[in-house]
């Protein structure tokens, strides 16, 4: 049995490993011709790929979310506790819409939907646009007639395939065109991108995307404060009403017996009867503009500010593949892709002869 150079089987030498890599040097150098070849023809596709290919447009908005005043709406509920007043169905919407969800408001199918159904100019929504460049109607011919159809009639009045082409056409934007984030997860700013191969298309979209989002934000964030003050200001409107009409019989009551005797206490019954109604009518109006101007200021505090930054404006930023720079990347992609073959190739020659 001959003897082995090592303990086992699996080890090998420093000088062995070179020896490795020079012989797959010289294979490698032996295919010059090949490899020369590849390079051209990824210089090639390169140029193609980068002349081909659109330039996509990024339309960006950013702005700043700021939360309405929770914590200084819950000192004044415990302030308003000790006087008696119970703010507990005057509080604001705080478990609703708090930190990121205005961000999960971009990606619904709702607001996407209601934005390309938006006008793009006088004459053409935006679902239009983005159904011509993206040539869906010849992509789509086959399962739907798009050219047919028309977008700018009611919602309710849709038919089965325009609701499906809307829906298609959000599922598009949501996964490849939008983007929604936090450029510092530690900050209160948030920013909207729109990319696109249509650069008015991509700025249009993002305006009134923004538009529509933040306003839906601040209508539901208020919602709840802003029903609980219109309840209390007609309340308050009508006791006001009720007190009004109590002071003016209390003092026609007065006035039928301008000069009563103090010995008949029944000539001032009917003017003490008034009397009481404007008291109690006086206190219980008293209460309720209390609790009415609370709910004013938890309203205002319960507001978010939503402050733009920042808007698209053209040109929009683009991204592209430049002519040398595609050349480069598909010279080396090209190149590595046929270096890999030949090395499998190598392997699969020197497996096939050992065996």
């Amino acid at each position: 049995m001959a003897a082995s150079p090592h303990f086992s089987d699996n080890q090998f030498t420093l000088k062995e490993v070179f020896q490795n890599l020079g012989e797959w040097f010289r294979y490698f150098l032996s295919k010059w011709k090949i490899l020369m070849i590849s390079g051209i023809i990824g210089l090639g596709v390169g140029a193609i790929v980068s002349v081909v290919k659109k330039p996509v447009f990024h339309a960006e908005t950013s702005f700043v979310l700021e939360e309405g005043d929770v914590a200084g709406m819950g000192q004044m509920s415990g302030l308003a506790s000790l006087v008696g007043v119970n703010l507990g169905s005057l509080g604001g919407t705080s478990g609703l819409f708090q930190g990121d969800n205005i961000m999960e408001l971009y990606r619904s199918d709702r607001m996407i939907s209601e934005t390309l159904l938006s006008p793009f100019s006088d004459d053409q929504l935006l679902i239009d646009r983005f159904i011509a460049f993206e040539e869906l109607g010849e992509k789509w011919a086959s399962k739907v007639d798009i050219p047919s159809m028309d977008f700018s009639t009611e919602r309710n009045e849709f038919t089965i395939a325009q609701d499906s082409v809307v829906k298609e056409v959000s599922k598009l934007i949501r996964e490849n065109q939008l983007g929604v984030a936090k450029p510092d997860r530690k900050l209160s700013i948030i920013q909207v991108t729109i990319s696109s191969k249509d650069e008015h298309f991509a700025k249009v979209f993002n305006e009134t995307m923004v538009d529509k989002v933040n306003a839906f934000y601040l209508e539901t964030k208020t919602k709840k404060t802003g029903e609980n003050l219109m309840i209390l200001q007609t309340q308050a409107d009508s006791v006001r009403a009720i007190l009004d009409e109590s002071i003016g019989a209390y003092a026609s009551a007065s006035d039928r017996v301008p000069n009563a005797n103090p010995l008949l206490s029944s000539a001032t019954i009917e003017s003490k009867k008034r009397q009481i109604d404007v008291q109690a009518t006086g206190a219980v109006y008293q209460e309720i503009v209390k609790n009415l101007e609370i709910a004013k200021v938890n309203h205002r505090n319960n507001s978010p500010l939503i402050q733009i930054i920042d808007q698209p404006r053209l040109p929009l930023k683009r991204s592209e593949i430049r002519l040398v720079k595609g050349m480069v990347l598909g010279a080396i992609i090209i190149g590595l892709l046929t270096l890999f073959g030949l090395y499998f190739r190598r392997l699969y020659e020197k497996h096939v002869q050992e065996s």
